[in-house]
């Protein structure tokens, strides 16, 4: 029986490096998911005030065409609307189009749901870890030891803390952000399969 804790004492000791490296890299994702959401805030402030103006003002066919036929923005929003005005405008095209902007959405939520869940994961491990011979530290009365582990359990915690606070923050937006797309998305396909009906009809 020793043996076996004593296996699992080591396994879960030699966990500890691994946990920081991961930590550090998830840490310096979170950062840069910060400086996205930051840009990406400040073309969405200005795209979106237009778009709502375009589809309150104009019928579905000037608005379409008022779609920039290349852009260098990054939004999500804009390629798709584009996608939409020069593809065939068939249902099944239009509801393809529409599935693929669902796609590459639940793939950037992923990346927030990432940061949300696996860093206080990997927190929690890091401050159980160094636990372990911190108290071992304790029994045999080296206190500096000891010091130096718990100084890595709190380092790690705080670290894990702030990584799904990002995460949690990026999703909330993210998820608006979407909700927002997908309502303009919906209408534009909504708009041209009717528009699509009503040549047929007549």
């Amino acid at each position: 029986m020793e043996q076996i804790t004593n296996i699992l004492y080591w396994l879960s000791t030699g966990l500890l490096i691994p946990v920081i490296v991961f930590l550090l890299f998830f840490f310096a994702q979170a950062l840069l998911t910060v400086g996205h959401l930051y840009n990406a805030y400040i073309k969405r402030s200005n795209t979106h005030v237009t778009l709502n103006r375009q589809i309150d003002e104009l019928s579905i066919d000037d608005f379409m065409e008022t779609i920039p036929r290349e852009t260098t923005s990054q939004e999500e929003v804009l390629i798709f609307l584009n996608k939409l005005r020069t593809r065939p405008r068939s249902a099944a095209v239009l509801n393809k189009i529409l599935g693929d902007y669902e796609i590459v959405a639940d793939r950037e939520l992923g990346k927030s749901k990432n940061l949300l869940k696996l860093g206080p994961m990997l927190g929690l491990m890091g401050t159980l870890i160094p636990m372990g011979p911190a108290l071992v530290g304790l029994a045999t009365g080296d206190i500096t030891s000891m010091a130096n582990n718990m100084q890595v359990a709190f380092s790690t915690t705080v670290v894990g803390i702030v990584i799904g606070a990002i995460g949690f923050i990026s999703l909330q937006l993210k998820q608006r952000w979407v909700a927002y797309d997908m309502n303009i998305l919906e209408y534009v396909v909504e708009s041209l399969k009717e528009n699509q009906n009503l040549s047929t009809e007549n």
